[in-house]
């Protein structure tokens, strides 16, 4: 009888298991949301700048690397194996030999040079090119005074060569989906048609692109990890209204939806969807940048006089809806550089007085905030700033620009002051890089940020021979950087996406919450599209 009772118990706890949310294994139609900025403008990654594309493209198409959500951090996908030289310069690959493009040919060596070659074309004018500029020749490429990139080299049809021009970890370039292998055939001669009717060798094939409305992918049967991906199809409404969104959730025909602040909290106290949300720090910081060649900018104690000034966690409970992570430094929580022990900037008026009268300015002084008409990070939090920064005697003019204005004005150094959400990830070196005191502002370093003390951190990081020691030096960088304070370091962004609960699989993205890929996605039996 004990045994006739164990077998049942076994048996029941197997129906269980297939019944529950693990059995979510195949079929069913995937509907998500192409939230940004209207329709998309193309499906060729190599000539597109658009995250509205990018979120599509990324479940269509490979790139040699992968960003793994759960790791943080890029890994191989189309190469199972890399060795890397002892001076880190020379990678030799082992490519995979099942990957087959949508069209059904077989992915080989040649894919990936001819690929990288294109991109590396002027006439091509991809925002990918900076991607790839560490490979020996790429300048080359760019400056037509060479055809093909000489750091690139055939050794056999799943074997590649890539000689860098300096030891970094190029992972972290090679995994954007703008750096996808696509197949020649498809483009040369057609590149408009590739455009709206693309061809790569990721886990679902491109259907159909209905202007304005939708697009569909459906399941590729040959896709290179077997059984996946899970769903059968996957629509991506284009839906650029939030309200919208959240109407189209609630009534199930959006099977997860990316949050607005005005959303987030109504979603945190909703009992049918709290329990159903994702949130992460993004690798992206929202800042005002100080032009150091402003005078009262190039003291540090007004610089520090601000950001003690301010009261960013109560503007972020007031007009963000708590949907960001107060800043502590630079690089977000979600960087592997992180420090959790850097405390901040903290409210504190009285020191910010103390700072100000210290550096000669107790009288004030009045300076223009350039930015765009972004809620989170635009014109409106300036208007915000200007009671605080009243309080040191310090008078804030906003002035409102289109992104492109901005970004012309911020590049050429022609501001007092300017609030933007800038890159701060995903490789923490070389997002420490770009504020080198020989980085020029047209590449990024807007303040003109100099400190030599800080290069000879990032010095010492680009040469240790482990991680540990690379991301000790990177943290002192980090803390010399906020110590200098060229920016008003205000937040991380607080990405977060809501799904049903029949959804099984969202990850938590930190470089762009909407890049998710859905190849290990799954739907139980209860979603109404299965």
């Amino acid at each position: 009888m004990r045994k006739i009772a164990m077998m049942l118990l076994a048996a029941l706890a197997a129906c269980l298991i297939a019944t529950g949310p693990a059995a979510a294994s195949s079929g069913g139609t995937f509907v998500f949301c192409a939230p940004y900025g209207g329709d998309l403008f193309s499906l060729d990654m190599h000539k597109t700048s658009r995250t509205q594309d990018y979120i599509v493209g990324l479940n269509i198409n490979r790139s040699l690397y992968k960003w793994d959500a759960d790791q943080s951090k890029p890994v191989l996908d189309l190469a199972t194996d890399v060795t890397i030289s002892d001076d880190g310069l020379t990678h030799t690959y082992t490519l995979r030999k099942n990957v087959t493009f949508h069209n059904g040919r077989r992915l080989t060596t040649d894919d990936i040079i001819w690929c990288y070659n294109r991109i590396a074309k002027p006439e091509t004018a991809s925002s990918a090119a900076s991607y790839i500029a560490n490979i020996k020749g790429v300048d080359a490429v760019m400056t037509q005074k060479a055809d093909t990139i000489s750091g690139l080299k055939k050794i056999d049809d799943f074997t590649l060569e890539m000689i860098l021009k300096h030891p970094i970890d190029i992972a972290y370039s090679l995994f954007k989906v703008e750096t996808a292998i696509v197949p020649r055939e498809e483009i040369e001669g057609k590149e408009a048609q590739f455009a709206t009717h693309p061809v790569g060798c990721g886990p679902f094939k491109f259907v159909k692109w209905v202007r304005g409305s939708e697009v569909i992918l459906e399941k590729f049967d040959a896709y290179f990890e077997t059984g996946k991906p899970y769903i059968d199809k996957l629509v991506y409404k284009i839906m650029p209204e939030g309200a919208a969104r959240d109407i189209a959730f609630r009534a199930g025909e959006l099977d997860a939806n990316i949050v607005g602040a005005s959303q987030y909290p109504i979603y945190q106290r909703d009992p049918a969807i709290k329990d159903h949300m994702i949130e992460v720090a993004e690798m992206y910081t929202r800042i005002v940048g100080f032009n150091t060649q402003f005078k009262p900018f190039s003291d540090k104690r007004v610089r520090q006089a601000i950001n003690y000034a301010i009261n960013a966690e109560l503007i972020i409970k007031k007009l963000l809806k708590n949907k960001a992570v107060p800043a502590t430094g630079y690089l977000p929580t979600s960087s592997p550089a992180y420090e959790k022990a850097m405390a901040g900037y903290h409210y504190n008026l009285k020191k910010a007085r103390a700072l100000m009268k210290e550096a000669g300015y107790e009288k004030g002084f009045t300076f223009e905030c350039i930015g765009t008409a972004n809620k989170s990070w635009g014109v409106g939090i300036i208007e915000a700033l200007i009671p605080f920064l009243k309080k040191i005697n310090v008078t804030v003019k906003p002035q409102q620009l289109e992104g492109a204005a901005l970004g012309e004005r911020c590049r050429t150094g022609k501001f007092d002051a300017f609030i933007w959400s800038i890159e701060s990830g995903p490789d923490p070196l070389e997002t420490l890089n770009r504020f080198r005191s020989t980085t020029p502002t047209s590449a990024g370093n807007y303040t003109a940020y100099h400190n030599a003390d800080y290069d000879q951190a990032l010095d010492m990081a680009a040469h240790a021979r482990t991680e540990a020691e690379k991301l000790t030096w990177v943290k002192k960088a980090n803390r010399i950087f906020f110590e200098d304070a060229p920016f008003w370091f205000f937040n991380y962004n607080k990405a977060i996406i809501a799904y049903q609960p029949w959804v099984h699989g969202i990850k938590p993205v930190a470089i762009e919450m909407m890049l998710q890929d859905f190849t290990n996605l799954k739907l139980d039996e209860s979603s109404p599209r299965k």
